[in-house]
């Protein structure tokens, strides 16, 4: 074993750093602050991105849900499909032509 003592490099530089002055004290702390930005900038935009990719999600199933529901309506409107559930359901049927009535508005 050698008989050179052993350094703590982190006790080291905080003395060279309280040594030196305070521009390196500054340099350090803009350096530490401008890190810390891009980190939580990169985590907001992150966010953004999610939030945005499932806001496209939505936008797509709604879609779909509404051109469904589209189909359905039209489906369901159906001039063949009203005239047999009228029959069926209401018991209705397609006046005599004499007891027809027009009325004109003037």
């Amino acid at each position: 074993m050698s008989n050179q003592p052993t350094h703590n490099l982190a006790k080291l530089i905080a003395l060279d750093i309280i040594t030196v002055g305070r521009i390196p004290l500054m340099v350090f702390l803009m350096i530490f602050a401008t890190a810390m930005g891009v980190v939580f900038a990169t985590h907001h935009t992150r966010e953004a991105i999610n939030e945005k990719d499932l806001a496209l999600q939505e936008r797509e199933r709604l879609d779909n849900e509404w051109r469904n529901l589209l189909l359905e309506e039209n489906a369901l409107s159906e001039h063949s499909r009203v005239q047999a559930m009228a029959k069926q359901e209401l018991d209705m049927t397609r006046p005599d032509a004499d007891k027809e009535v027009v009325v004109s508005l003037k």
